[in-house]
């Protein structure tokens, strides 16, 4: 399967969420041949960075979104577990501090783009300020509305210096969150993630739900797509999100550079 033209947001789509169904599998089946079919991309993943680092042509970005408990962690965790430390770094952005705040919104995400042969991952990005910003009214609307063109520009300029952006939105359903988060009160290795502000947030579905809706509709791009993978099943995210970055450095046609001596 072309994963990246199943769940890729055609730009200037108006999406409804409620017409995406988080536990879809796409026709596969949690079997032994999925996880081998996983490890065997997990392991071109590591060739094709190595590629990547090599050539310094090119760096990739890579977004990750989705409601608390949607699986950013557990998707760096499993699907970049293959790759070298060295050439891949990992950008988390949590409240901007005083410093950030001085600045405009997208100062501290230009300062965390990935070098060339470098992938980069962002857990949670610049789309924040037009998903909690909006939903918690933190700037008046005019302010917020103008950065879907801000953000698209940005990337845009990061697409035409050979950034190539992939942003995946980790899409859950309200009761998989639920069980995730009871998940997380119950077991002591993960009770930690908890806090009260998740049960805040949780409060927020059908907001952050429209805010969502807007970024897909008005961000995805040809040069920076968006894609829906559906998340209540992690086995089922963690293919279709490595298989999509494996097929992307595949097109990147990457060679080995010749040596100094053979120049």
């Amino acid at each position: 399967m072309d994963f990246s033209r199943k769940l890729m947001v055609p730009p200037d789509k108006q999406i409804k969420l409620a017409k995406f169904d988080p536990a879809d599998t796409l026709g596969y089946q949690n079997d032994k041949k999925i996880e081998a079919k996983l490890n065997k991309t997990i392991k071109r993943l590591d060739q094709l960075q190595d590629l990547l680092y090599a050539e310094k042509k090119r760096a990739l970005l890579i977004v990750l979104q989705g409601m608390d408990a949607a699986g950013k962690d557990g998707t760096i965790r499993h699907v970049m577990s293959g790759v070298s430390p060295q050439g891949c770094s990992v950008k988390s952005f949590k409240v901007p501090n005083s410093q950030e705040l001085a600045h405009d919104f997208l100062w501290r995400i230009h300062k965390a783009i990935p070098e060339r042969g470098m992938i980069g991952i962002f857990n949670r990005s610049h789309y924040e300020d037009v998903l909690v910003v909006r939903v918690h009214k933190l700037v008046p609307k005019e302010v917020w509305k103008a950065r879907y063109d801000e953000i698209n520009r940005f990337e845009r300029n990061l697409e035409e210096n050979d950034v190539k952006i992939l942003k995946f939105f980790l899409h859950i359903s309200r009761e998989e969150q639920e069980k995730r988060f009871q998940e997380r009160l119950h077991d002591p290795r993960k009770k930690w993630k908890f806090s009260k502000s998740d049960a805040a947030e949780r409060k927020l579905w059908d907001d952050y739900g429209t805010a969502y809706e807007a970024v897909l509709s008005r961000c995805s791009t040809e040069y920076a797509p968006w894609f829906i993978i559906p998340s209540d099943h992690k086995w089922l995210r963690n293919l279709a999100i490595s298989r999509i970055i494996a097929e992307t450095l595949e097109e990147f046609d990457m060679h080995y550079p010749k040596s100094p001596e053979s120049s």
